[in-house]
């Protein structure tokens, strides 16, 4: 941990279940010691477990920053970045427009580049997928999340319903009357991760 007190009672917050407090002593931390990307490091997990995502990523920026050849430094700013990306792409998916579908395919496609072990990113990909007309694709994305989490419920009643209207457009040999998914309203709900 260091020598650092202000580190320790971090800990010692963290150990309680209050990741405010400890936010407050990292932050403390970083002050002491600005260039010390440990400091950055262990305050930006803490931003991100309390869903500051913003100051989160700008601590996990400075840890990188400090010290470029910490790949677990490195990792962690590439995971917030994913959920960033993840975060957008919901808001997006909310605007129930083609245009905001498109761009939020974009988002996640990116998100599971960063972040391929994310179900969620698939399953949220997987979606706007779906309502971009691209059902293939979108089975495809959530046959992934399902392979990282076979016991999946989401995962695994939207990769069925996705093979059923691929079935069905088969047999029937078409598309909406827009060539497009219309939404359903069975959009996958982002839940609130329990940090990075």
């Amino acid at each position: 941990m260091g020598h650092n007190p202000y580190i320790r009672k971090a800990y010692e917050a963290i150990i309680r279940q209050d990741n405010n407090r400890a936010a407050g002593w990292f932050a403390r931390a970083v002050d002491e010691e600005p260039d010390n990307a440990s400091h950055h490091y262990r305050y930006s997990i803490t931003l991100a477990r309390s869903d500051k995502l913003a100051k989160a990523l700008e601590h996990a920026e400075r840890a990188v920053a400090l010290d470029p050849d910490s790949a677990a430094y490195r990792m962690h700013l590439v995971r917030l970045t994913a959920r960033r990306l993840l975060g957008e792409a919901d808001a997006l998916l909310t605007e129930n427009r083609a245009e905001a579908d498109e761009a939020a395919v974009a988002k996640l496609e990116e998100a599971t580049r960063l972040d391929p072990l994310s179900v969620e990113a698939l399953l949220m990909l997987a979606e706007a997928l779906r309502r971009t007309g691209r059902r293939g694709d979108a089975a495809r994305a959530a046959g992934d999340a399902l392979k990282l989490d076979p016991a999946n419920r989401e995962a695994m009643a939207l990769y069925e319903a996705l093979r059923e209207a691929e079935r069905e457009r088969s047999e029937t040999g078409g598309t909406n009357a827009h060539g497009r998914e219309s939404h359903s309203g069975g959009r996958h709900r982002r839940r609130r991760p329990d940090g990075p």
